[in-house]
């Protein structure tokens, strides 16, 4: 922080080309950088303080609140919410988590924002002792805030440094969010996850898109697929694409959003990624977007030894992606961008064409 905006980018993707070393066939694509601030759509917000005088943002070292309802990197629209979500602590009642005491109950608040301006909330509890409150003053809290659309109470009553829990209870009708990108309604429920910078978000996903429609592959899978962002934007008139992805929110999320859009050749399953690739005849194109961890070891090895021609690979982990690249040998870099998806930080996603070095093939270049 406190740099040009372009040298962080620049450094950003220098990293990125020693990670992946020299590449004689590689080709580097401009990469693409957004606002530097101001960018974000979301706010994980932990709630410190007291009833009284609760603090959004993070705790110190000691486990104290620290606010941090004016950080840069929330937009001016987002940023309005957190002074009404506070008082609706105090309203409410809602008791902040004391992290070294262990007591108290509201641990954090998780707001998204859409394109759109429609916003999606979150209280992060630790029982649901405080829910009738919530539900007693939602009116109130939905009249200051009417781009509130959902609304919702995460149940986390585990002493652990996590920012959820796994039962969700939704207190509106409405029960997703949705997200416009490029066109497309992404549907986003509660525990589904989604990109924090909607703007390089809807790049990646387009520059993605392009490279799959040049390719033009008559079966995809979209593996590690979150709410169906790559699948929904690669499909195309009779072509199948399977979107693989753990989360059975995000799978019912990405369900809608095909139904949506009337996509019969798209087909979404909740399972591992790994496990489906195993037990699934090799498609043309394999896009993968997995966690900081990549895609490990036993997927890039069945990768190496398919058939799969094309592998289109988007990765917040450069050390990771190298890591797994190391497994493919014979399917190599052709073609890779830096996306500067979090300004004012070391981290960023790379996008990379990966494609299957053969005699009898000739691909894109």
């Amino acid at each position: 922080m406190g740099r040009p905006h372009g040298e962080q980018v620049a450094d950003k993707e220098r990293h990125c080309a020693n990670l992946l070393g020299e590449r004689d066939d590689l080709v580097w694509l401009p990469p693409v950088a957004g606002r530097e601030s101001g960018y974000r759509n979301k706010a994980k917000m932990v709630v410190g303080g007291t009833v009284e005088h609760p603090t959004l943002g993070i705790l110190d070292a000691g486990g104290q609140g620290v606010d941090l309802q004016g950080c840069g990197l929330y937009p001016g629209s987002l940023a309005a919410c957190f002074p009404v979500l506070a008082a609706f602590v105090t309203r409410a009642t809602l008791t902040p988590y004391d992290v070294p005491a262990r007591t108290g109950e509201l641990k954090n608040l998780l707001l998204t924002q859409s394109p759109d301006g429609e916003l999606l909330l979150r209280f992060v509890l630790r029982s649901q002792e405080p829910v009738a409150r919530i539900r007693k003053h939602l009116p109130w809290l939905l009249d200051a805030l009417p781009q509130l659309r959902v609304v919702s109470v995460n149940l986390l009553p585990d002493h652990k440094a996590v920012l959820e829990g796994e039962r969700e209870i939704l207190l509106t009708a409405t029960e997703t969010l949705r997200m416009r990108v490029n066109g497309i309604d992404l549907h986003l429920r509660p525990q589904s996850f989604f990109q924090t910078n909607t703007e390089v978000a809807a790049a990646l996903y387009r520059h993605a898109a392009s490279w799959v429609e040049e390719l033009a592959p008559a079966t995809v899978w979209d593996l590690y697929c979150g709410v169906g962002g790559f699948a929904l934007h690669v499909a195309a008139r009779g072509r199948e694409v399977v979107g693989i992805e753990t989360s059975v929110e995000a799978i019912a999320s990405a369900t809608l959003s095909a139904a949506d859009l009337g996509l019969a050749g798209v087909r979404f399953a909740a399972g591992d990624a790994t496990e489906f690739a195993l037990s699934a005849p090799a498609p043309d194109l394999v896009i993968v977007n997995p966690p900081r961890r990549g895609i490990g070891e036993v997927l890039s090895r069945w990768l190496e030894a398919s058939d799969v021609r094309h592998v289109v690979y988007s990765s917040c982990n450069a050390a990771s992606l190298a890591r797994d690249l190391a497994l493919m040998p014979s399917l190599r870099p052709r073609r890779a961008q830096v996306l500067d998806m979090f300004p004012q930080t070391t981290h960023y996603e790379v996008l990379t064409l990966l494609e299957r070095t053969s005699p009898s093939w000739t691909g894109v270049h």
